[in-house]
């Protein structure tokens, strides 16, 4: 999503609060200038929405009242992209930050175009974030057309290219009950009942093209152990050879490593000054960076043979950086 659609979306989103807002409170809770804040302004004007404004020392701008709000204008891609942006953020965000993403993004699905929102309300039920990452990229018209077959509970057919089939192009056509859509690091996946094989598959949005309909509809299937995003990361790390695991214990309040690195691992507070760490990633890298996240000493408990040498190796290089 564009900057300057993201900015105009919190603007709307601040103003529909209907408070008056002094021009420079507003402009630094968008982190722009005040000119850019005024040519903000303009774009939702040019949209239809009545923006009142006062000049002066004490001037600022307000959400006129007396009149029905018309639907953002926008196109399907930037609607799909907005939901995914901001269910991201919301996902990441903790606390009341989170909260409020997640308000916002109720009030810009509210003010879509109809067929816009269906769609976007569509993506939001389907969609399981796994949180290993940040929202990754994907066509939008796959994305819309997966979600609302998956809330329709309706069979689809698509192209497909499997792992080592790409060299080759070996494009297959697979037949589906599709069930969730899970967000895994960088990429999308489909998580979906393979009727030409009789089992569940994961398959990844990017090898995936022209998603069609076949107005069949399924009764739906209960995924493997109930949770989608857990059958992804598990066939990932059947993949990847079992991935890294690393247990550490960290000299720092449980609290403080919660805040820090909590939404992507197990923390168990040891007492009010130290707390145990697991976590488990398909990426050696991040491991490394959460580790550095707690800011605090760490002894490592135990870790995969992959984890540790890995470890190992980050750390000389580190160390061999130094000055």
């Amino acid at each position: 999503m564009a900057n300057t659609s993201s900015r105009t979306l919190r603007l709307l989103t601040l103003l529909q609060t209907h408070r008056f807002w002094p021009g420079p409170e507003l402009a630094d809770r968008l982190d722009v200038s005040e000119r850019t804040l005024r040519r903000d302004v303009e774009r939702l004007r040019d949209l239809g929405y009545p923006v009142a404004s006062t000049r002066g020392m004490e001037g600022g701008y307000q959400l006129g009242s007396g009149g029905a709000l018309p639907p953002l204008v926008v196109d399907e891609d930037e609607a799909i992209a907005m939901v995914v942006a901001l269910g991201a953020a919301a996902n990441i965000a903790a606390g009341s930050l989170g909260d409020a993403t997640l308000s916002a993004l109720s009030k810009v699905v509210q003010v879509l175009p109809p067929r816009l929102r269906r769609r976007a309300e569509a993506l939001r039920a389907v969609t399981v974030a796994s949180p290993l990452g940040q929202a990754p990229e994907v066509e939008a018209s796959v994305l819309a057309a997966l979600a609302q077959a998956i809330r329709d509970a309706e069979r689809v057919r698509f192209g497909y290219t499997a792992r080592g089939g790409a060299a080759a192009g070996e494009l297959a056509r697979r037949h589906v009950e599709p069930t969730k859509l899970v967000t895994v690091g960088r990429r999308w996946y489909l998580v979906a009942y393979d009727l030409d094989r009789g089992d569940w598959r994961s398959f990844r949005l990017d090898r995936l093209i022209d998603p069609e309909g076949t107005r069949a509809r399924f009764r739906p299937r209960e995924i493997p152990g109930g949770d989608a995003a857990a059958y992804v990361r598990s066939g990932l790390r059947e993949a990847a050879g079992g991935g890294y695991q690393v247990v550490a214990l960290a000299q720092t309040p449980a609290a403080l490593a919660e805040a820090a690195i909590g939404r992507w691992t197990d923390i168990t507070p040891i007492d009010t000054t130290s707390c145990r760490v697991r976590m488990e990633s398909l990426d050696l890298a991040w491991l490394v960076v959460a580790l550095g996240k707690l800011d605090a000493p760490l002894v490592i408990e135990s870790a995969s043979p992959a984890a540790m040498e890995g470890l190992r190796a980050w750390s000389g290089r580190l160390a061999a950086a130094l000055p």
